[in-house]
């Protein structure tokens, strides 16, 4: 193993999510250039959100307190939870302004061939929160790939026995995209055409 420190910044920033070898060498380059207040802010940054950043105690959202901002706010629907994979997609769907129910984050969705089962989910979260008394709806908005859909079948059969209405976000959005790159015109009219499953 390379103790050279350059070669240990682009190794490390390989492993993020969407950054190849190139794109992990550029920005190694680019923070090497870099003012040295710039990287000590982010490298603050990064400690920080490791220190403070925690999943809400009720959506399983990330957070700094207890309960996010949301699950906090008293205006909004708790009846209905629009269940998601990632907290990205809590931030896309709510720049379409058309939901006022909270939300829950499974962080990430079933896939048996990689390992990702119920277990691995925040779905016993889920179900402690739903209860069938009262109008409940839940909205299943997992992403439109095989896993999102595999998921949406299984928390339907979960769900639908307690007499819990259950929906799915209309397909609106098309199949193998992600939500966190659909545009919000999109999103809303998927929310706004979700039909019962």
């Amino acid at each position: 193993m390379s103790t050279d420190p350059l070669a240990r910044l682009t190794r490390l920033l390989k492993q993020l999510p969407g950054i190849g070898p190139k794109s992990a060498q550029r920005l190694a380059l680019h923070l090497l250039r870099a003012p040295g207040e710039y990287v000590g802010e982010l490298a603050g940054a990064l400690h920080r959100v490791q220190e403070r950043v925690r999943l809400c105690e009720v959506c399983c959202d990330v957070t700094e307190a207890p309960r996010c901002p949301i699950c906090s706010d008293a205006r909004r629907d708790d009846h209905t939870v629009c269940v998601v994979e990632q907290p990205t997609d809590v931030r896309v769907l709510e720049r379409t302004g058309e939901f006022r129910g909270t939300y829950h984050v499974l962080h990430g969705a079933l896939s048996p061939l990689d390992g990702v089962g119920p277990d691995e989910l925040h779905i016993k979260e889920l179900l402690a929160r739903i209860r069938p008394e009262g109008d409940r709806e839940v909205i299943l908005a997992s992403n439109p790939t095989v896993e999102g859909e595999a998921t949406a079948l299984y928390l339907s059969k979960l769900l639908k026995p307690p007499g819990v209405k259950v929906t799915r976000i209309a397909q609106g959005i098309s199949v193998g995209s992600e939500l966190e790159y659909t545009d919000g015109g999109t999103i809303a009219r998927a929310l706004q055409n979700r039909q019962e499953v």
